[in-house]
Protein backbone atom coordinates (compact mmCIF):
# COMPACT_ATOMS: atom_id res chain seq x y z
CA UNK A 1 0.00 0.00 0.00
CA UNK A 2 1.22 3.45 -1.34
CA UNK A 3 -0.03 6.79 0.51
CA UNK A 4 0.21 8.05 -3.25
CA UNK A 5 -2.23 5.47 -4.67
CA UNK A 6 -4.59 6.43 -1.25
CA UNK A 7 -4.77 10.22 -2.29
CA UNK A 8 -5.19 8.76 -6.55
CA UNK A 9 -8.48 7.04 -5.30
CA UNK A 10 -9.89 9.50 -3.12
CA UNK A 11 -9.00 12.70 -5.89
CA UNK A 12 -11.04 9.97 -8.63
CA UNK A 13 -14.11 9.70 -5.66
CA UNK A 14 -13.51 6.50 -4.95
CA UNK A 15 -14.53 5.64 -1.15
CA UNK A 16 -11.70 4.35 1.27
CA UNK A 17 -11.47 1.73 3.57
CA UNK A 18 -10.54 1.45 6.98
CA UNK A 19 -7.19 0.11 6.14
CA UNK A 20 -6.58 2.18 3.66
CA UNK A 21 -7.35 5.48 6.38
CA UNK A 22 -5.74 3.26 9.14
CA UNK A 23 -2.66 3.60 6.63
CA UNK A 24 -2.50 7.34 5.99
CA UNK A 25 -3.07 8.55 9.45
CA UNK A 26 -1.39 6.01 11.26
CA UNK A 27 1.80 7.11 8.86
CA UNK A 28 1.24 10.66 9.34
CA UNK A 29 1.14 10.01 13.06
CA UNK A 30 4.18 8.34 13.49
CA UNK A 31 5.55 10.69 11.15
CA UNK A 32 6.28 8.21 7.91
CA UNK A 33 4.28 9.87 5.69
CA UNK A 34 5.02 14.03 4.93
CA UNK A 35 2.56 16.86 5.39
CA UNK A 36 2.67 17.32 1.62
CA UNK A 37 1.06 13.98 1.18
CA UNK A 38 -1.33 14.01 3.47
CA UNK A 39 -2.19 17.95 2.51
CA UNK A 40 -2.96 16.45 -1.08
CA UNK A 41 -5.47 13.93 0.50
CA UNK A 42 -6.83 16.55 2.44
CA UNK A 43 -7.66 18.80 -0.74
CA UNK A 44 -8.88 15.76 -2.62
CA UNK A 45 -11.02 15.18 0.32
CA UNK A 46 -12.33 18.73 0.19
CA UNK A 47 -13.51 18.70 -3.38
CA UNK A 48 -14.37 14.59 -3.07
CA UNK A 49 -16.30 14.77 0.04
CA UNK A 50 -16.82 11.22 2.02
CA UNK A 51 -19.74 8.67 1.82
CA UNK A 52 -21.41 8.53 5.91
CA UNK A 53 -19.76 5.41 6.53
CA UNK A 54 -15.82 6.37 5.45
CA UNK A 55 -16.30 9.68 7.42
CA UNK A 56 -17.30 7.25 10.59
CA UNK A 57 -13.84 4.94 9.51
CA UNK A 58 -11.80 8.30 9.57
CA UNK A 59 -12.97 9.15 13.16
CA UNK A 60 -12.65 5.69 14.45
CA UNK A 61 -8.90 5.89 12.87
CA UNK A 62 -8.33 8.75 14.37
CA UNK A 63 -9.84 8.26 17.76
CA UNK A 64 -7.46 5.09 17.68
CA UNK A 65 -4.56 7.39 17.19
CA UNK A 66 -4.03 7.99 21.05
CA UNK A 67 -5.27 7.18 24.17
CA UNK A 68 -8.83 7.52 25.43
CA UNK A 69 -9.84 8.21 29.09
CA UNK A 70 -11.43 5.09 30.75
CA UNK A 71 -14.19 6.55 32.96
CA UNK A 72 -15.44 2.42 34.11
CA UNK A 73 -15.79 2.60 37.93
CA UNK A 74 -17.42 5.76 37.98
CA UNK A 75 -21.67 5.83 37.65
CA UNK A 76 -23.02 7.24 34.83
CA UNK A 77 -24.85 8.62 32.39
CA UNK A 78 -21.87 10.19 30.67
CA UNK A 79 -23.57 13.29 28.40
CA UNK A 80 -21.33 15.94 26.95
CA UNK A 81 -22.63 18.99 25.24
CA UNK A 82 -19.63 20.53 21.99
CA UNK A 83 -20.76 23.65 20.19
CA UNK A 84 -19.06 24.88 16.81
CA UNK A 85 -18.01 28.26 18.18
CA UNK A 86 -19.18 31.68 18.48
CA UNK A 87 -19.18 34.90 20.04
CA UNK A 88 -20.39 34.93 23.24
CA UNK A 89 -20.95 31.68 23.66
CA UNK A 90 -20.90 30.74 27.11
CA UNK A 91 -22.88 28.11 27.54
CA UNK A 92 -21.01 25.52 28.37
CA UNK A 93 -20.12 27.35 31.59
CA UNK A 94 -23.85 27.13 32.98
CA UNK A 95 -24.34 23.92 31.39
CA UNK A 96 -22.59 21.62 32.87
CA UNK A 97 -22.93 22.37 36.48
CA UNK A 98 -26.79 22.66 35.54
CA UNK A 99 -26.66 18.63 34.05
CA UNK A 100 -24.52 18.00 36.84
CA UNK A 101 -26.72 18.88 39.18
CA UNK A 102 -29.70 16.45 37.53
CA UNK A 103 -27.11 13.31 38.31
CA UNK A 104 -25.39 13.79 35.02
CA UNK A 105 -22.09 13.04 34.85
CA UNK A 106 -20.26 15.53 32.44
CA UNK A 107 -16.62 14.85 30.80
CA UNK A 108 -15.62 18.03 29.12
CA UNK A 109 -12.92 18.10 27.07
CA UNK A 110 -12.78 21.48 25.62
CA UNK A 111 -10.77 24.12 23.37
CA UNK A 112 -9.47 27.58 23.05
CA UNK A 113 -10.17 30.59 21.11
CA UNK A 114 -8.71 30.73 17.43
CA UNK A 115 -9.81 33.66 15.21
CA UNK A 116 -12.65 35.57 16.16
CA UNK A 117 -14.75 32.54 17.71
CA UNK A 118 -14.26 32.16 21.73
CA UNK A 119 -12.25 29.78 23.98
CA UNK A 120 -14.04 27.80 27.45
CA UNK A 121 -10.66 26.72 28.11
CA UNK A 122 -9.24 30.92 28.08
CA UNK A 123 -12.23 31.85 29.98
CA UNK A 124 -12.03 29.47 33.16
CA UNK A 125 -8.29 30.08 32.74
CA UNK A 126 -9.34 33.87 33.66
CA UNK A 127 -10.20 32.55 36.99
CA UNK A 128 -7.49 32.87 39.41
CA UNK A 129 -5.61 29.55 40.03
CA UNK A 130 -8.00 27.87 37.66
CA UNK A 131 -6.24 24.76 35.65
CA UNK A 132 -7.57 22.84 32.91
CA UNK A 133 -4.48 20.91 32.02
CA UNK A 134 -5.65 17.93 34.28
CA UNK A 135 -4.11 14.43 33.92
CA UNK A 136 -6.52 11.87 33.28
CA UNK A 137 -6.81 10.82 37.29
CA UNK A 138 -7.14 14.10 38.08
CA UNK A 139 -10.05 13.91 35.34
CA UNK A 140 -11.63 11.25 36.74
CA UNK A 141 -11.46 12.53 40.46
CA UNK A 142 -12.92 15.47 39.73
CA UNK A 143 -15.83 14.05 37.73
CA UNK A 144 -16.64 11.64 39.96
CA UNK A 145 -16.54 14.37 42.78
CA UNK A 146 -18.14 17.12 41.48
CA UNK A 147 -20.24 15.43 38.21
CA UNK A 148 -18.18 17.35 35.48
CA UNK A 149 -14.75 18.24 34.90
CA UNK A 150 -13.08 21.07 32.37
CA UNK A 151 -9.93 19.69 31.13
CA UNK A 152 -7.77 20.81 27.48
CA UNK A 153 -6.60 17.91 25.02
CA UNK A 154 -3.95 16.31 25.98
CA UNK A 155 -0.53 15.33 23.76
CA UNK A 156 -1.77 11.84 24.08
CA UNK A 157 -5.36 12.19 23.35
CA UNK A 158 -6.22 11.67 19.43
CA UNK A 159 -2.84 12.99 17.93
CA UNK A 160 -3.87 12.76 14.58
CA UNK A 161 -6.56 14.85 15.16
CA UNK A 162 -3.74 18.31 16.74
CA UNK A 163 -1.54 17.30 13.58
CA UNK A 164 -4.94 17.69 11.15
CA UNK A 165 -6.38 20.42 12.39
CA UNK A 166 -3.01 22.93 11.89
CA UNK A 167 -2.49 21.38 8.59
CA UNK A 168 -5.85 22.09 7.62
CA UNK A 169 -5.56 25.96 8.56
CA UNK A 170 -2.57 26.41 6.20
CA UNK A 171 -3.98 24.46 3.16
CA UNK A 172 -7.57 25.92 3.01
CA UNK A 173 -9.00 22.80 4.07
CA UNK A 174 -11.04 23.68 6.73
CA UNK A 175 -14.48 23.60 6.08
CA UNK A 176 -14.74 19.94 4.85
CA UNK A 177 -17.56 18.70 6.56
CA UNK A 178 -15.93 15.38 6.54
CA UNK A 179 -12.76 16.77 8.21
CA UNK A 180 -14.27 18.97 10.63
CA UNK A 181 -16.93 15.62 11.25
CA UNK A 182 -13.45 13.57 12.37
CA UNK A 183 -12.19 16.22 14.13
CA UNK A 184 -14.86 17.15 16.68
CA UNK A 185 -16.09 13.35 17.26
CA UNK A 186 -12.86 11.96 17.45
CA UNK A 187 -12.05 14.43 20.68
CA UNK A 188 -15.56 13.53 22.00
CA UNK A 189 -15.50 10.22 21.71
CA UNK A 190 -12.19 10.10 23.32
CA UNK A 191 -13.27 12.23 26.26
CA UNK A 192 -15.76 9.26 27.76
CA UNK A 193 -19.24 10.66 27.00
CA UNK A 194 -21.53 7.80 25.88
CA UNK A 195 -24.19 10.72 24.51
CA UNK A 196 -23.75 13.96 22.87
CA UNK A 197 -25.68 16.99 22.62
CA UNK A 198 -24.32 19.62 19.61
CA UNK A 199 -24.45 22.72 19.04
CA UNK A 200 -24.46 23.69 15.21
CA UNK A 201 -23.92 27.33 15.15
CA UNK A 202 -25.07 29.53 11.79
CA UNK A 203 -24.50 33.23 10.93
CA UNK A 204 -22.03 35.80 10.78
CA UNK A 205 -20.24 35.17 14.07
CA UNK A 206 -20.26 31.33 13.11
CA UNK A 207 -17.85 28.69 11.10
CA UNK A 208 -20.99 28.23 8.91
CA UNK A 209 -22.67 31.24 7.73
CA UNK A 210 -25.85 29.75 6.05
CA UNK A 211 -27.99 27.55 7.99
CA UNK A 212 -28.36 25.30 5.01
CA UNK A 213 -24.61 24.65 5.65
CA UNK A 214 -25.11 24.40 9.05
CA UNK A 215 -27.77 21.55 8.95
CA UNK A 216 -25.18 19.78 6.33
CA UNK A 217 -22.43 19.59 8.82
CA UNK A 218 -25.38 18.64 12.02
CA UNK A 219 -26.34 15.85 9.74
CA UNK A 220 -22.90 14.85 9.56
CA UNK A 221 -22.07 15.13 12.95
CA UNK A 222 -25.23 13.23 14.22
CA UNK A 223 -24.94 10.45 11.24
CA UNK A 224 -21.47 10.00 12.05
CA UNK A 225 -21.43 9.82 15.71
CA UNK A 226 -24.95 7.17 15.49
CA UNK A 227 -22.63 4.50 13.58
CA UNK A 228 -20.14 5.24 16.30
CA UNK A 229 -23.22 3.79 18.72
CA UNK A 230 -23.23 6.63 20.22
CA UNK A 231 -26.71 8.03 21.42
CA UNK A 232 -26.75 12.14 19.81
CA UNK A 233 -28.77 14.80 18.73
CA UNK A 234 -28.02 18.40 17.40
CA UNK A 235 -29.49 21.95 17.60
CA UNK A 236 -29.25 24.36 14.64
CA UNK A 237 -28.66 27.24 16.16
CA UNK A 238 -28.40 31.38 15.10
CA UNK A 239 -24.91 32.55 15.55
CA UNK A 240 -25.49 36.16 13.62
CA UNK A 241 -25.29 37.97 17.02
CA UNK A 242 -23.37 37.92 20.05
CA UNK A 243 -24.78 35.90 22.81
CA UNK A 244 -25.75 37.02 25.91
CA UNK A 245 -24.21 40.90 27.23
CA UNK A 246 -20.77 40.30 27.83
CA UNK A 247 -17.97 39.11 25.54
CA UNK A 248 -14.46 38.11 26.63
CA UNK A 249 -12.67 35.33 29.18
CA UNK A 250 -13.39 36.59 32.51
CA UNK A 251 -16.62 39.11 31.74
CA UNK A 252 -17.95 35.72 30.20
CA UNK A 253 -17.23 34.05 33.23
CA UNK A 254 -19.20 36.70 35.36
CA UNK A 255 -22.43 36.42 33.42
CA UNK A 256 -21.91 32.80 34.15
CA UNK A 257 -21.96 33.17 37.73
CA UNK A 258 -25.45 36.09 37.23
CA UNK A 259 -27.54 33.48 35.24
CA UNK A 260 -26.74 30.68 37.83
CA UNK A 261 -27.70 32.76 40.86
CA UNK A 262 -30.77 31.03 40.59
CA UNK A 263 -32.65 34.76 40.16
CA UNK A 264 -34.28 34.15 37.19
CA UNK A 265 -32.46 35.58 33.81
CA UNK A 266 -30.37 38.50 33.76
CA UNK A 267 -31.73 41.23 31.51
CA UNK A 268 -29.66 40.95 28.44
CA UNK A 269 -29.08 37.11 29.11
CA UNK A 270 -32.67 35.90 27.98
CA UNK A 271 -30.79 34.48 24.14
CA UNK A 272 -27.90 33.35 26.00
CA UNK A 273 -30.47 31.03 28.52
CA UNK A 274 -32.60 30.38 25.94
CA UNK A 275 -29.95 28.38 24.19
CA UNK A 276 -28.73 26.66 27.74
CA UNK A 277 -31.58 25.30 28.67
CA UNK A 278 -33.11 24.15 25.10
CA UNK A 279 -29.57 22.55 24.76
CA UNK A 280 -29.28 21.41 28.65
CA UNK A 281 -32.81 19.68 27.80
CA UNK A 282 -31.48 17.39 25.32
CA UNK A 283 -29.08 16.31 27.47
CA UNK A 284 -31.56 15.35 30.23
CA UNK A 285 -33.54 13.47 27.70
CA UNK A 286 -29.93 11.99 26.42
CA UNK A 287 -29.15 10.90 30.19
CA UNK A 288 -32.57 9.63 31.18
CA UNK A 289 -33.68 12.21 33.12
CA UNK A 290 -36.76 13.12 31.41
CA UNK A 291 -39.05 12.01 28.86
CA UNK A 292 -39.17 14.58 26.34
CA UNK A 293 -37.38 17.96 25.82
CA UNK A 294 -40.18 19.48 27.10
CA UNK A 295 -40.18 18.02 30.53
CA UNK A 296 -36.52 18.37 30.51
CA UNK A 297 -36.37 21.88 30.27
CA UNK A 298 -38.51 22.21 33.14
CA UNK A 299 -36.10 20.17 35.75
CA UNK A 300 -33.63 22.22 34.22
CA UNK A 301 -35.60 25.36 35.16
CA UNK A 302 -36.27 24.14 38.52
CA UNK A 303 -32.83 22.87 39.31
CA UNK A 304 -31.45 26.63 38.63
CA UNK A 305 -34.21 28.56 40.74
CA UNK A 306 -32.53 26.03 43.85
CA UNK A 307 -29.23 27.16 43.59
CA UNK A 308 -27.57 24.00 42.71
CA UNK A 309 -25.84 24.54 39.51
CA UNK A 310 -23.98 27.38 41.20
CA UNK A 311 -23.28 25.25 43.84
CA UNK A 312 -21.01 23.04 41.68
CA UNK A 313 -19.71 25.54 39.44
CA UNK A 314 -17.68 27.42 42.37
CA UNK A 315 -17.07 23.57 44.02
CA UNK A 316 -15.35 22.91 40.44
CA UNK A 317 -13.52 26.32 40.57
CA UNK A 318 -12.18 24.77 44.06
CA UNK A 319 -11.59 21.31 42.26
CA UNK A 320 -9.77 22.30 39.53
CA UNK A 321 -7.24 24.90 41.87
CA UNK A 322 -8.75 28.13 41.51
CA UNK A 323 -9.19 30.24 43.87
CA UNK A 324 -13.13 30.71 44.91
CA UNK A 325 -12.99 33.97 47.24
CA UNK A 326 -10.81 35.99 44.66
CA UNK A 327 -13.32 35.14 41.78
CA UNK A 328 -16.13 36.81 43.64
CA UNK A 329 -14.20 39.40 44.47
CA UNK A 330 -13.05 40.17 41.35
CA UNK A 331 -16.66 40.19 40.15
CA UNK A 332 -17.73 43.27 38.76
CA UNK A 333 -14.31 45.06 38.76
CA UNK A 334 -11.86 42.32 37.06
CA UNK A 335 -11.07 45.15 34.30
CA UNK A 336 -8.15 46.03 31.91
CA UNK A 337 -7.34 50.07 32.55
CA UNK A 338 -7.48 50.73 28.91
CA UNK A 339 -11.34 51.58 28.61
CA UNK A 340 -13.14 53.11 25.83
CA UNK A 341 -17.30 53.55 25.03
CA UNK A 342 -19.30 52.71 21.44
CA UNK A 343 -21.72 55.48 21.48
CA UNK A 344 -25.22 55.26 19.53
CA UNK A 345 -24.63 56.95 16.27
CA UNK A 346 -28.54 57.88 15.91
CA UNK A 347 -32.02 57.31 17.76
CA UNK A 348 -34.22 54.53 17.10
CA UNK A 349 -33.99 51.04 17.95
CA UNK A 350 -31.00 48.56 17.75
CA UNK A 351 -31.79 46.62 14.65
CA UNK A 352 -28.40 44.02 14.91
CA UNK A 353 -25.17 43.78 16.37
CA UNK A 354 -22.88 41.69 14.03
CA UNK A 355 -21.30 39.01 15.92
CA UNK A 356 -18.01 38.68 13.27
CA UNK A 357 -17.56 41.87 13.59
CA UNK A 358 -17.63 41.93 17.33
CA UNK A 359 -15.42 38.81 17.28
CA UNK A 360 -12.86 40.10 15.39
CA UNK A 361 -12.60 43.43 17.24
CA UNK A 362 -12.36 41.00 20.22
CA UNK A 363 -9.27 39.58 18.86
CA UNK A 364 -7.76 43.15 18.56
CA UNK A 365 -8.53 43.77 22.40
CA UNK A 366 -7.09 40.66 23.24
CA UNK A 367 -9.83 38.15 24.11
CA UNK A 368 -8.95 35.97 21.59
CA UNK A 369 -6.39 35.11 19.18
CA UNK A 370 -4.25 34.84 15.45
CA UNK A 371 -2.43 32.31 16.34
CA UNK A 372 -2.38 29.16 18.92
CA UNK A 373 0.25 30.34 20.33
CA UNK A 374 -0.71 34.20 21.27
CA UNK A 375 -1.21 35.05 24.87
CA UNK A 376 -4.83 36.44 25.83
CA UNK A 377 -5.73 38.73 28.21
CA UNK A 378 -8.72 38.13 31.21
CA UNK A 379 -9.34 41.33 31.35
CA UNK A 380 -10.12 42.72 28.05
CA UNK A 381 -13.95 42.37 26.81
CA UNK A 382 -16.76 44.19 25.46
CA UNK A 383 -19.99 44.64 27.61
CA UNK A 384 -23.64 45.38 25.25
CA UNK A 385 -25.61 48.15 27.25
CA UNK A 386 -28.26 47.09 24.59
CA UNK A 387 -29.14 44.71 22.33
CA UNK A 388 -31.39 43.72 19.21
CA UNK A 389 -34.72 45.01 19.67
CA UNK A 390 -33.95 47.94 22.12
CA UNK A 391 -34.22 51.56 22.06
CA UNK A 392 -31.53 53.73 21.71
CA UNK A 393 -30.51 57.53 21.53
CA UNK A 394 -28.27 59.08 19.55
CA UNK A 395 -25.10 59.59 22.13
CA UNK A 396 -26.28 56.98 24.83
CA UNK A 397 -23.87 53.87 25.46
CA UNK A 398 -24.23 51.30 23.74
CA UNK A 399 -20.94 48.95 24.38
CA UNK A 400 -18.68 49.44 27.28
CA UNK A 401 -14.55 47.39 26.18
CA UNK A 402 -11.76 47.50 27.82
CA UNK A 403 -8.22 46.41 25.63
CA UNK A 404 -5.12 45.10 26.89
CA UNK A 405 -3.27 47.96 25.54
CA UNK A 406 -4.53 51.41 23.73
CA UNK A 407 -3.38 50.28 20.46
CA UNK A 408 -5.68 47.18 20.61
CA UNK A 409 -8.73 49.70 21.57
CA UNK A 410 -7.94 52.04 18.42
CA UNK A 411 -7.90 48.93 16.28
CA UNK A 412 -11.38 47.79 18.00
CA UNK A 413 -13.60 50.49 18.13
CA UNK A 414 -13.97 51.07 14.45
CA UNK A 415 -15.29 47.53 14.34
CA UNK A 416 -17.63 47.62 17.23
CA UNK A 417 -19.06 50.97 16.36
CA UNK A 418 -19.66 49.46 12.51
CA UNK A 419 -20.92 46.16 14.27
CA UNK A 420 -24.30 47.71 15.47
CA UNK A 421 -27.19 48.48 12.71
CA UNK A 422 -29.69 51.05 13.93
CA UNK A 423 -33.44 51.32 12.41
CA UNK A 424 -36.87 53.56 12.94
CA UNK A 425 -38.94 50.27 14.23
CA UNK A 426 -38.31 47.48 16.03
CA UNK A 427 -36.67 44.31 14.01
CA UNK A 428 -38.25 41.16 13.91
CA UNK A 429 -38.09 38.37 16.38
CA UNK A 430 -34.98 36.70 16.66
CA UNK A 431 -35.33 33.12 16.03
CA UNK A 432 -32.29 31.06 18.12
CA UNK A 433 -33.02 27.35 17.88
CA UNK A 434 -33.73 26.60 14.49
CA UNK A 435 -34.08 22.99 14.36
CA UNK A 436 -33.44 19.86 15.75
CA UNK A 437 -30.99 17.20 13.54
CA UNK A 438 -31.25 13.50 14.86
CA UNK A 439 -29.76 10.31 13.37
CA UNK A 440 -31.24 9.14 10.21
CA UNK A 441 -32.63 6.36 11.50
CA UNK A 442 -34.76 8.19 14.09
CA UNK A 443 -35.82 10.46 10.81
Amino acid sequence: MRAVDIIMNKRSGKELSREELRFLIGGYVAGEIPDYQVSAWAMAVFFQGMSPAETAALTEVMLRSGTEIDLFGIEGPFVDKHSTGGVGDKTSLILAPLAASLGIRDPMMSGRALGHTGGTLDKLEAIPGYRTDLTVEQFRQIIGKDGFAMTGQTRDIVPADRLLYALRDVTGTVESVPLITASILSKKVAEGADALVLDVKYGSGAFMKRSEDGEKLARSLVDTGAAMGKRITALLTDMDEPLGTMVGNFLEVEECLDCLEGKGTPEGSEDLMEVTLELAARMAVLGGKAATPEEGRRLCEECLAGGEPRRRFLDNVKSQGGDVAKLLELKGNYRSPVHGEVRAASSGYIRRIDAWKVGCAGVRLGVGRDRTEDAVSPTAGVRLHKKRGNPVKAGEPVMSVWARDREGLAAALPLLEDAVEYGETVPSERKLVLKEIVPEAAR
